[in-house]
């Protein structure tokens, strides 16, 4: 392994990352005519994009992958941390309203 990611790899995490913005942004706009509150499923697919797009911008341009196993866990604990922070202001804001 070397220390630095290579180019391949980083215009490969790149072309990812804008995939799945697409795919967060058209999730998100499907129901777009009706201003309600967006569908669990909807929501789900937004935070698991979110969540895969946290843990490749750690792992190939942070190069977490080259650091120890504590700094690994920390961040992507942070990263899961806030995922279900956001997941479940969701949940109680549905529920509520």
């Amino acid at each position: 392994m070397t220390a630095h990611p290579g180019t391949r790899r980083l215009l490969a995490t790149w072309a990812t990352l804008m995939a799945l913005t697409v795919i967060s942004m058209v999730s998100a706009r499907l129901d777009q005519g009706d201003w309600q509150a967006l569908p669990l499923w909807s929501a789900g697919l937004v935070l698991a994009a979110t969540g895969f797009k946290a843990q490749r911008l750690l792992m190939v341009y942070l190069n977490l992958r080259a650091a120890t196993p504590a700094w690994r866990g920390a961040f992507v604990g942070l990263v899961v941390l806030t995922l279900a922070l956001i997941g479940g202001g969701y949940l109680v804001a549905r529920l509520a309203g």
